[in-house]
């Protein structure tokens, strides 16, 4: 995207009504700097309003998983709020730069910040996916996660859409492909393991569809590797299964390694 059509994104923006304007359009209007935005965050997700995030919480209590989100963290004891999603978006000429995820808490005092208030959780997940998809945004990586905590959005659909998109920055897509494998279930496991075998794709993003995998219930991450160890026809992405069928543990995945031993 050109610094031009940037420049007339941003014109045509400012003409508009704030309410008919689009997150996009309201980002890209913004005055180099600090951009803020909130929106809901997804039953089961919780954060400590600093850089811890965590999923499948309730009672505020933490639950399975945390992401520790930012660098800026400090170590004060916060509880384990169910949300908003707050994020920090860092704007230069219309583009963002660098994007911070937290979750629970309040926004310090600062000045020289653009804040756009609290914005539809479908909407700002939208903006953060085809952020994530645009090859001129140093920061696409970082909005796959956000994305993710979106509440009353779903975003897995895109994120195996986005996963399979060649033209989308190879970071973004093996981040798709990590968060698809943390969505778990029958659905996104299916789709991990046809974009495993899927040769058009690149070696890492399918690298780390098996990784992905690897995080899946026993019950059906075990089988899905095991598939992929006998049958890929790329080596190192059957290594790769190896390896993390040899973590799990499972009698399955030791039988494969005693069947393909004794045959060799």
């Amino acid at each position: 995207m050109t610094r031009a059509f940037l420049v007339f994104t941003a014109a045509l923006g400012a003409a508009l009504p704030v309410r008919a304007q689009s997150l996009a359009q309201r980002v890209a209007r913004a005055p180099d700097g600090a951009v803020r935005l909130t929106y809901a965050a997804r039953p089961g997700v919780c954060g400590n309003g600093a850089g811890n995030i965590s999923f499948d919480c309730a009672g505020g209590y933490c639950g399975r998983h945390r992401v520790n989100s930012s660098a800026d963290w400090d170590d004060d004891e916060c509880p384990c709020d169910s949300g908003p999603v707050r994020l920090v978006l860092q704007v230069e000429g219309g583009v963002v730069t660098h994007l911070r995820t937290y979750v629970g808490g309040r926004w310090k005092p600062a000045s020289g910040v653009t804040d756009l208030g609290t914005v539809p959780a479908a909407e700002a997940a939208r903006f953060l996916v085809d952020l994530a998809r645009r090859a001129d945004v140093p920061a696409a990586h970082d909005a796959v996660f956000p994305a993710t905590l979106a509440d009353s959005a779903s975003v897995w659909p895109d994120l195996v859409r986005l996963a399979r998109d060649g033209v989308a920055p190879r970071r973004s897509r093996e981040q798709a492909v990590f968060w698809l494998g943390e969505a778990a279930g029958v659905a996104a496991t299916a789709d991990l393991t046809a974009m495993a075998g899927d040769d058009s794709l690149d070696r890492d993003v399918r690298e780390q569809a098996v990784f992905a995998l690897s995080q899946q219930p026993r019950d059906v991450g075990v089988p899905a590797l095991i598939r992929i160890a006998r049958s890929n026809r790329d080596p190192d992405v059957r290594r790769k299964a190896f390896f993390w069928l040899g973590q799990t543990g499972d009698p399955r995945a030791v039988a494969l390694f005693e069947e393909v031993l004794t045959r060799h």
